[in-house]
């Protein structure tokens, strides 16, 4: 008996849907990218539920047919290439010919459409690959596109989507990564009623300015400079920020040929151009734009189209690196050495009084030194049972994970020193133990934060006055995500407007003067790690609140609060790394110290 046969078509299309469709935000973006492929000026974003609802589509552009209006569902068929050498010079956003009939093969579609030349426009309702109905009707030029009940045939993947505040903001993401490449086009993003976004055509830069610059006190466009190269390979133009404007919570994006795209490669070219001047978490924000001949890409190497392929990546990359670099230094940006010797002070020389005026080298203080003197000889009194606990590795070992605790609360440490104001060096039978004291503090303060946050038995400060911050939408919409955890935390917040929220009070164990800062760090770090579920989230919550309050790089510590700060931190259960991954401490056994000596 045979056993091979061809798929039905509608199960081919909802196959085929689980790579280009995979969330409303996938939806979004092919039905967009269609509406300016037909050279649509005015396009229109109308969501509901975040997309699971409705997800509507309204653009001015050139309009379809009736045959072309029920040709553009089936599988393949496309206006954009007609053989496989146009591939290799591609122009247009989409050119596969799956995007609508993936859509309906797994939605509730509805459709109206009309050229400028037609009296009448056409409507089609299709269910699940089904047409319902196919008719005349009224209806402005250009197209309208419904796509109702996403997934709603297939309970599996509905059931895969994520809160209505993460798809948002999915959809949000996927909304920048057009309107920032088309300026010269109208966007308006409604959802559940509410207008999001209404941006004018523009340039780049004022198109950057209202996405973004809402959640800044000064203008977001003013710590960017401009960049401009043309070469015969590829011409590249944008914005990069300025050395003392980067953060930790850059606005990263790159472009080519108006399609926005991930590209790693290039991203290091641009952190190579600011060697050397940024801070280690600090990173830039940029807004690139690629314009190279078509023949010299590929787009066609992933479903979303967002991974492509150049076809000499080394030259662009260098290209890139000399561009950056020369736009820093053009405004002056990197800091000179001026040797120019007026003004300057001179240092005093002490003056010999056996010869007549005449300057002699100072001499030097006279200090004395016991070269015999060193401290990690003083006895020590050392854990119990320290050998037992790690028989076959030491301390440093990279795999471990989680440990068993090095101090039981009722026996005495030895003590501690403090070097650079930045470890803890701690003697022991097995040799040095090297604890850097930030970090320490950041394990300590983690655990106490997430106990806090799961009993919602955070303590508050009230602020003297109320401090406000601006967000952009898919800020607002991680906000009303996590504002119960942040109360629970000790945050007094309260919306203040439809962009912003008031601080009143503060977590007690934070500075006053770091409310408006915490909070951001807070936001980006649930947005950056993608956190959907509550869990992750009050785990990002309670990391990025001890960074901020953890003992700082610098600060001296006294005997005591050394030792406090070891017996808290080897009491615990995994103390060898941050929750985040960096390592908090390492063992400088005895036989390496007497290899080196």
């Amino acid at each position: 008996m045979d056993i091979v046969h061809l798929l039905p078509d509608h199960v081919a299309n909802q196959i085929a849907a689980g790579e280009v469709i995979q969330r409303p935000a996938s939806c979004l973006k092919e039905l967009v990218e269609n509406s300016l492929d037909a050279g649509a000026t005015n396009i229109q974003i109308i969501v509901r539920d975040a997309g699971r609802t409705l997800l509507q589509v309204i653009d001015n552009g050139k309009g379809m047919s009736q045959t072309d209006a029920r040709m553009a569902f089936e599988r393949h068929a496309t206006s954009k290439i007609s053989r496989v050498e146009d591939l290799f010079s591609l122009r247009t956003m989409g050119f596969r010919g799956e995007a609508l009939a993936s859509i309906c093969a797994v939605a509730q579609v509805e459709m109206t459409t009309r050229r400028e030349e037609d009296e009448v426009g056409v409507r089609l309702e299709i269910d699940g690959s089904k047409l319902i109905e196919q008719e005349a009707c009224a209806c402005p030029v250009g197209t309208s596109l419904k796509v109702k009940n996403l997934f709603y045939n297939v309970p599996v993947r509905r059931k895969f989507l994520k809160t209505d505040q993460t798809e948002l903001r999915n959809l949000l993401t996927e909304f920048y990564h057009i309107v920032l490449v088309y300026p010269r086009v109208q966007f308006t993003f409604v959802h559940n009623d509410e207008i999001l976004f209404d941006l004018p055509i523009g340039n780049e830069k004022q198109r950057i300015e209202s996405i973004f610059g809402k959640s800044n006190t000064r203008q977001f466009t003013s710590n960017l400079i401009d960049l401009n190269t043309d070469t015969e390979l590829v011409s590249i133009r944008g914005f990069v920020s300025k050395p003392e404007a980067c953060g930790k919570n850059a606005q990263q994006y790159f472009f080519v040929n108006g399609r926005f795209m991930r590209h790693p490669y290039f991203h290091k070219a641009i952190l190579n151009a600011y060697a050397g001047m940024l801070p280690n978490d600090y990173s830039p924000s940029y807004f690139i734009y690629f314009d190279i001949t078509p023949e010299a890409i590929d787009v066609n190497i992933h479903p979303t189209k967002t991974e492509i392929k150049f076809a000499d990546e080394q030259t662009i990359f260098q290209i890139l690196l000399a561009s950056v670099r020369e736009a820093i230094g053009k405004f002056s940006l990197v800091p000179t050495i001026d040797f120019d010797r007026s003004g300057a002070i001179e240092m005093p020389v002490r003056t010999s009084p056996n010869t007549q005026g005449t300057p002699t080298r100072p001499s030097l203080p006279h200090i004395q030194v016991d070269p015999n003197y060193n401290p990690f000889h003083a006895k020590q009194t050392a854990p119990k049972n320290w050998n037992q606990l790690y028989p076959d590795r030491p301390i440093s070992d990279e795999s471990s994970t989680a440990q068993a605790s090095l101090y039981e609360h009722d026996i005495p440490i030895g003590t501690p020193y403090q070097y650079a104001e930045r470890y803890i060096l701690l003697p022991t039978t097995e040799g040095l133990l090297i604890i850097n004291q930030h970090r320490a503090h950041i394990c300590i303060e983690y655990e106490a934060l997430l106990q806090q946050l799961r009993e919602q038995k955070g303590v508050s400060q009230q602020l003297l006055f109320q401090e406000v911050v601006e967000l952009t939408a898919d800020e607002m919409a991680v906000m009303e995500t996590i504002l119960q955890d942040l109360r629970a935390i000790g945050f007094a917040i309260d919306q203040f407007s439809k962009t912003s929220y008031g601080i009143s009070g503060v977590p007690a164990q934070l500075p006053q003067s770091d409310a408006v800062m915490v909070v951001r760090d807070i936001l980006h770090s649930v947005i950056e790690t993608g956190a959907d579920a509550a869990q992750k989230w009050q785990e990002q919550i309670a990391l990025s609140m001890a960074r901020n309050t953890a003992i700082p790089y610098g600060k001296v510590l006294t005997k005591d609060e050394m030792q406090d700060l070891c017996t808290r931190l080897l009491s615990m259960k995994t103390y060898s790394r941050t929750p985040d991954g960096k390592r908090v401490l390492t063992l400088l056994s005895n036989s390496e110290i007497e290899n080196r000596i």
